[in-house]
C-alpha cells in the first residue's frame, strides 16, 4: 500500500508541474501591441515577451511586430500569463 501511495503522490506532483507550465502555439493577426509591457494580443490573448523570446521568419526583435501581421506564437502558460517563447511571421 505504501508503494501505491508514493506512486500516486509522485504522479500527482508531476501532473501539477506539467499543468502549471504548458507549452502550446496559436496563429492569428496581431490585434494590439503594448511596447511598455512588451506584450501583444492575438485572438484576444495577451502574450508577454522576454529576453529569451525567439523571433523568426524576418522578425528580429519586439520592435518588428506590427498590428495586423499574421504570426504563429509558441508559448508557455505560467504564473497566470501567456509567455511567448517563439514568434514567427506567417505569410
Amino acid at each position: 500500500m505504501k508503494l501505491s501511495l508514493k506512486t500516486l503522490l509522485l504522479a500527482t506532483a508531476v501532473t501539477a508541474v506539467s499543468i502549471s507550465a504548458q507549452a502550446d502555439d496559436i496563429e492569428g493577426k496581431i490585434d494590439a501591441i503594448n511596447a511598455e509591457a512588451q506584450s501583444f494580443v492575438v485572438q484576444g490573448i495577451t502574450f508577454f515577451t522576454s529576453t529569451t523570446t525567439d523571433y523568426d521568419d524576418g522578425l528580429k526583435t519586439f520592435a518588428d511586430l506590427k498590428v495586423g501581421q499574421k504570426v504563429e506564437v509558441d508559448f508557455e502558460y505560467r504564473d497566470n500569463r501567456h509567455i511567448a517563447t517563439e514568434i514567427e511571421l506567417e505569410k
